[in-house]
């Protein structure tokens, strides 16, 4: 009987070294000076594109491909660490791609990674833009922290949306740590429960569905660029006649970000009376943060779990409102417009709608009854309006920076009838501004017809009234234009 000799034991498959380093990036877009990985080309044989497989997927060491000498393997040098993983599942699903790259003086530089029509993927979902879609996530997401561990031809992916199990799962393996650790933790639980055949189907169905709806969110970093003064104030001007002083404290509030790149501690409550330009005020604010926007109007809500969602032990169960507004803007850092806050209705007895806000409003996270999980809000801005204060409940005012919005001065009116909303309306409806004018007289009677108004919703009304009543008598009169005078003005707005 052979007698085994254990200190020459045959060695076993030798474990891969590992050649590259990480390198940390939060670049959006891809070139040879910002690219994906680097590759060692010392022997000159990878081209401007080259299509093969990663290999050693255990570590992720090689790039596999063939040219007219045979097979040649490149060691990886660099890998941005947002797509570490992606590799690592490209290697161990064997999924032949195609490489865009050049030669840097530190190796080959690949900034285009696309998946090839033959041969290779296994992987369902590597199909459909599944790549490309990944490649686009990685990129608008904020390089993962430093202490992550190495373990774990369609030209745009932004329509796709995971729904099947399987991209899910491949997204989670490929999205890695640049998901925030709650929410890739709370991923797994959930696609095990969507896997499992021991639940039944209608909490696979949730499981699933919560999935789909909290992946397709990009959850985005707590970063801001910096804010610049001067196109905030023309943007401003854009929405919004007069106001100095208004415009003054909102761009005050906002240009925090420029010292601390994050939002500032308080978000703003605009009060003032109907027509001012409060909503006009937010969407202008989420265009200067350069964020989307979604509205919540308070006065539809009367029951708390509107915006908290409903449990999963219910069959028609959903998401919240606030949940719902993550999903239909698709990141997690938006502006948050909360209309008409003093018109919070106080519920049918399960508690104050309103108050479910303020944990929104602290930054601190948000958790929604269906998704079963804490919502990262640090990259939520909230706005909200309303028309008194006085309604608005202590703590939900703590929250805000007050600014309020005093109505036009008849002054200002004029201007704003004369200059912004009579010639919005005639370019709207194809009119020349020569074709509807008002005499003087005429623009201090619209003036005066609405000085009970507060606000320029009723100016705006006005213009509308007499422009379509100078388009009649052009159109049917056959006459070239109509000059408005004190007399036709009362007799056709009274």
């Amino acid at each position: 009987m052979p007698v085994f000799d254990f200190n020459h034991a045959p060695e076993g498959p030798k474990e891969p070294e590992c050649t590259y380093e990480i390198f940390y990036s939060s670049q959006g877009e891809t070139s040879p000076d910002h690219p994906i990985l680097i590759l060692d080309n010392s022997a000159g044989r990878l081209k401007h594109h080259s299509g093969g497989i990663f290999t050693n997927p255990s570590k992720k060491t090689a790039f596999e491909f063939k040219d007219e000498g045979g097979t040649i393997s490149a060691n990886i040098l660099k890998i941005d660490a947002r797509f570490v993983s992606l590799l690592k599942w490209l290697g161990e699903n064997h999924i032949n791609v195609r490489l865009s790259g050049e030669n840097q003086k530190d190796g080959y530089a690949v900034y285009k990674i696309r998946e090839m029509a033959f041969g290779g993927g296994q992987k369902l979902s590597a199909e459909d833009g599944f790549l490309q879609f990944m490649i686009e996530r990685l990129l608008s997401s904020d390089a993962p922290f430093r202490e992550i561990p190495d373990e774990d031809e369609m030209e745009s992916g932004d329509s796709m949306k995971l729904t099947s199990i399987q991209s899910i799962t491949d997204f989670i393996t490929c999205a890695g740590r640049t998901l925030p650790d709650n929410i890739r933790l709370w991923a797994r639980r959930n696609l095990a429960v969507a896997r499992s055949h021991e639940v039944s189907a209608e909490e696979r169905r949730h499981a699933q569905r919560a999935l789909s709806i909290m992946l397709n969110i990009q959850w985005k970093g707590n970063y801001f660029p910096a804010v610049d003064p001067d196109e905030a104030r023309r943007i401003l001007d854009e929405e919004l006649y007069g106001m100095e002083r208004v415009k003054q404290r909102i761009i005050e509030t906002i240009i925090q970000i420029n010292r601390t790149h994050t939002l500032p501690a308080y978000g703003l409550l605009l009060i003032g009376p109907a027509g001012t330009g409060k909503s006009q005020i937010a969407y202008a604010v989420a265009r200067i943060l350069k964020l989307p926007w979604t509205t919540l109007d308070m006065s539809s809500i009367n029951d708390p779990e509107q915006l908290t969602g409903s449990s999963r032990i219910y069959a028609n169960a959903k998401p919240g409102i606030i949940m719902e507004a993550f999903s239909i803007a698709g990141e997690s850092n938006l502006v948050f417009i909360i209309n008409e806050l003093d018109k919070a209705a106080s519920g049918k007895g399960n508690g104050n709608p309103a108050d479910v806000l303020l944990t929104l409003l602290d930054n601190l996270g948000f958790t929604d009854n269906y998704m079963e999980c804490m919502i990262p809000t640090g990259g939520v801005y909230p706005i909200a309006t309303a028309n008194d204060k006085d309604q608005i409940s202590a703590p939900l005012m703590s929250r805000f920076a007050v600014i309020e919005i005093p109505d036009y001065t008849p002054e200002e009116k004029k201007v704003i009838f004369s200059k912004y909303a009579l010639p919005k309306v005639l370019k709207r409806i194809g009119m020349r501004e020569e074709e509807c004018t008002l005499t003087p007289e005429g623009l201090e009677a619209v003036i005066d017809l609405h000085r009970n108004s507060s606000g320029i919703r009723d100016l705006e009304q006005a213009a509308e009234h007499l422009a379509a009543n100078a388009l009649y008598q052009i159109e049917v009169d056959h006459i070239r234009s109509v000059t408005f005078d004190e007399k036709m003005v009362r007799e056709l707005l009274q």
